[in-house]
């Protein structure tokens, strides 16, 4: 008779990458407000912030912000062009590491990346195995990352993100719907902005919600997406770490590249 061997996935998600890459090569960086994306120009320029730093996100500015908007909540940062052959550089010693560690890989973009680590057979020692690879990170790219380890892609990711910076958060499946009830519904994988706002129209306010509420009236708003949201909000994923050399193509498919169901965010 033949056993299953238990999944174990996890989420290897590096802390505000392109800044991290900046302070870097760059020390006298350190502790100081960083912000990537176009020249403000005095809080007069056009474009986005790309990255900022946690102290830079200490003020309010984020990703996607206008650059004036994060110049005027900060002139004193540092603001900084975007230096995509110094990221994919850094990334790549990255994942080569990631590799090493997998028994499948996945990158889905410059500073994410997938791996499936069920042969470890425990928590307890994927646990290990992600302090080392935190640790092997720092040491030797000289930047750091948020783990998330769990059953399926969608707990290992929503896991990584839940003690940023510089965590590591494990949840076994006996654990993971727990895990996920409290949680803000924007915080299901693949809920964007859009989604979340008709969500809350009909009283949703958490994943818990999302999964207690009628899924026949899911479906009428949503389509199969509301289906999928359904199951999702169960913390439950089937799909596959998907074995990939470098950062695959995304599109706005059921199911993107990335594993994240419904994807309107990638």
């Amino acid at each position: 008779m033949q056993v299953l061997r238990m999944r174990i996935i996890m989420h290897v998600d590096l802390d505000a990458f392109f800044a991290a890459c900046e302070e870097r090569e760059r020390p006298e960086l350190k502790g100081l407000p960083v912000v990537i994306g176009h020249d403000p120009e005095k809080g007069k320029g056009r474009g986005v912030v790309s990255t900022a730093n946690y102290k830079a996100r200490e003020y309010g500015i984020h990703s996607g912000m206008p650059i004036s908007k994060a110049y005027s909540l900060c002139p004193a940062a540092a603001f900084l062009p975007v230096n995509f052959p110094l990221y994919y550089r850094v990334a790549e010693g990255v994942m080569k590491i990631l590799r090493k560690h997998a028994d499948k890989f996945q990158q889905i973009s410059i500073d994410e990346a997938f791996i499936d680590i069920s042969s470890a057979e425990s928590f307890e020692k994927a646990a290990e195995a992600a302090a080392r690879i935190k640790q092997e990170i720092e040491t030797t790219e000289n930047v750091t990352c948020s783990i998330g380890i769990g059953p399926n892609k969608l707990i290992a990711k929503t896991a990584s993100d839940f003690q940023k910076p510089q965590g590591l958060t494990i949840i076994k499946p006996e654990e993971a719907q727990a895990f996920l009830s409290a949680l803000p519904s924007r915080k299901l994988y693949g809920v964007g902005e859009k989604t979340d706002k008709a969500l809350k129209e009909l009283g949703i306010e958490t994943i818990g919600d999302i999964a207690n509420f009628d899924v026949q009236m899911l479906q009428s708003m949503f389509g199969r997406w509301g289906t999928e949201l359904h199951f999702l909000a169960q913390g439950l994923d089937e799909s596959e770490v998907e074995e990939s050399e470098g950062i695959q193509s995304v599109g706005r498919n059921h199911r993107c590249n990335s594993g994240r169901p419904g994807c309107n965010s990638c």
